[in-house]
């Protein structure tokens, strides 16, 4: 792995007032947040919330160029974007997880205290693979064919980019110094962080 580098705070989008944002995905047009009781799509041209979905909303989100899937409790839910309707349920691994993404026709899941990343059938539940990581792990998201995850302990966050096959740290930007990183998208090259109970989403630029 070559030296870690940081990321910069490019701009912020919220806050959404008296609420955590946790899971971030981007969908190709839109950054979508959970925010524990309501889903929120942001403009991130316009920094504007264009839709909401009352969706239970707790933790990670992903998208699978049709549906959203949303972590909550102990599921993860499949979410029809343009109702709201959950039209399927699966248990979450071990009860629970943090990050949430979609790549490869599955579901990959951040378990947070278990520093682990893990690959899920969709449509079972069914853990097919297991990534381990030296670090908690929060957000996680696939972008451009490259899998990379947030990590958060001892009150610091950095972002990965990790191998698949053996979870390999490849490449690593450390966060400002008190930045929670709780969510992670990535589009092109910007990431969209959640932060927890700043209920900011921070658009974060790699630096040069």
């Amino acid at each position: 792995m070559s030296a870690p580098k940081s990321v910069v705070v490019e701009a912020e989008l919220g806050p959404f007032e008296g609420r955590d944002s946790n899971g971030v995905e981007h969908d190709g047009e839109h950054v979508w947040v959970a925010t524990g009781e309501l889903l929120h799509a942001i403009d991130p041209v316009k920094r504007e919330v264009v839709r909401e979905l009352p969706v239970e909303a707790d933790a990670g989100t992903a998208f699978d160029g049709t549906h959203l899937y949303q972590l909550t409790g102990a599921e993860i839910r499949k979410i029809d974007p343009a109702t709201g309707k959950v039209v399927r349920s699966v248990p979450a691994p071990n009860g629970g997880g943090a990050g949430l993404t979609w790549a490869e026709g599955a579901l990959w899941v951040g378990q947070h205290r278990d520093r682990k990343i893990l690959r899920v059938d969709p449509e079972t539940g069914e853990v097919t693979k297991t990534l381990e990581s030296d670090r908690f792990v929060t957000g996680v998201t696939w972008s451009g064919g490259e899998l990379w995850h947030a990590t958060w302990e001892s009150e610091q966050s950095d972002i990965r980019r990790i191998d698949p096959d053996s979870g390999a740290v490849l490449e690593r930007y450390d966060a400002p110094a008190g930045m929670t990183i709780t969510g992670l998208a990535k589009d092109g090259e910007l990431f969209y962080a959640g932060s927890g109970r700043t209920g900011k989403v921070r658009v974060l630029r790699p630096e040069r």
